[in-house]
Formats: structure tokens, sequence, C-alpha cells
């Protein structure tokens, strides 16, 4: 069966990290770099990458070790396109504070658009052991071990980020995808209905795939 391409799907994740709150950090920097800080996620909620951008170089020229203005540059860099800047800016917010797990997360999705795959699994690894709960990390490194067709691997990661989220409605969809290469056809409906019995929407292309290889509507 043809592999399902699920980059275009997972590649939403790191936008919303900017709409959700940029890269969130206990630290308390200048008032002045904090402002610059939070100017710049506001422009990245936006889609204003550039101006983002020059708002966190402003609140790190004012402050050289604010590791947060470090990993939201890096998001803009991300969603720019540019990974190795990306990759730069989240390796000095991870110098600055070894403990960001956001920051490892975010180089693991870096990585792996850039077909790291060893890396991003490091760096996924690193973010789930300082922050195990942290669902996102176990998706995104099981979408990894799905690429490298360690399905089993996979689909134990998706299934630890719905324990975590019940509502990762993007993790139903992995784990989905994962069990169809499997040929495991009625593991594959049973998350659709707990999914939509949880109100969460799942993918129509992954839908469409799921009906094709098992040769049933429902």
């Amino acid at each position: 069966m043809k592999r399902i391409d699920m980059s275009a799907i997972l590649s939403l994740c790191v936008l919303m990290i900017f709409i959700v709150a940029g890269c969130a950090e206990v630290q308390k920097p200048s008032l002045d770099a904090e402002a610059h800080n939070n100017q710049g996620v506001t422009h990245g909620k936006k889609g204003l990458f550039d101006k983002a951008i020059y708002e966190f170089n402003k609140a790190i020229e004012i402050n050289p070790r604010h590791a947060k203005a470090y990993c939201n540059r890096g998001l803009a860099h991300h969603n720019k396109g540019q990974y190795d800047r990306a990759i730069s800016d989240y390796t000095k917010a991870i110098e600055l504070n070894p403990k960001y797990a956001m920051a490892y997360k975010n180089r693991g999705y870096a990585y792996s658009n850039k077909g790291q795959y060893e890396e991003a699994i490091s760096d996924y690894t690193k973010a789930i052991e300082i922050k195990p709960r942290h669902a996102n990390a176990y998706n995104d490194r099981g979408f990894i071990y799905y690429i490298k067709g360690q399905h089993d691997q996979a689909i134990s990661d998706f299934t630890k980020a719905i324990e975590i989220n019940p509502r990762h409605a993007l993790a139903y969809d992995n784990r989905i995808v994962a069990y169809i290469e499997k040929k495991e056809y009625e593991k594959a409906w049973d998350d659709v209905n707990k999914a939509q019995d949880l109100g969460l929407q799942m993918h129509p292309e992954i839908l469409k795939a799921l009906r094709e290889a098992s040769g049933r509507e429902r």
C-alpha cells in the first residue's frame, strides 16, 4: 500500500505553537526585553515572521541571556523554512537553559524537517525526560518512528500522547495511519469512533485512505 504522506498535516504544529503561547518558560528577564519578546510573539501569531524576528533580535540585544527570545526567534525562522537558523537559536536557548523542554522539542522538529531523524528522536526523548507529560513530544517522536517504518514504536508513542491528552486529534490521526500500515483496520476504525465520540475532527484524507484500505465505510 502506498505510504500516506503525513508531513503536510504535521507541519501545522509549529505555527500552532505561536498561536497558543510562543515558547513558554519560567523566566524573569528585563521588562524592556520582555516587551520586545511579547511583541514578537504577537507578530508571530499573525504570521508576520520578519517583524517577529526583529522584535526577538531587540529582546536579545537587551538581554543576551533571554532563552525564551532565542526559542521564539527559532520558531519564526522555522516557520520561514530556515531550519538551520532555527536549530542554532534552539541550541542557544538550550545552552542558556538546559531544562528547556520546548526548545528540545522544537529543535527535534527542525531536525525532522531536515531528514535528520536520529537527532530528532534524541531531542524528542530529551524533551520527554524533562517533561514526562509532554504529549506533543510523544506524538512527534511517534511520527519519526512512523517515517522510519517502526510502526509498533510509533503506535506506542501516539498512544502515550493520547493517554496524556485524550483530545489530541493529531495523535489519533497518526495512530490511525500507523494501524493502516499494519493492516489493523479494526483498531483504526476503533480510533475513528473514539475520536468522533470526543467530537474531534479526523483528517478527511486519512478517513478516505482507511475506507479504501479496509474496503468499508465504517
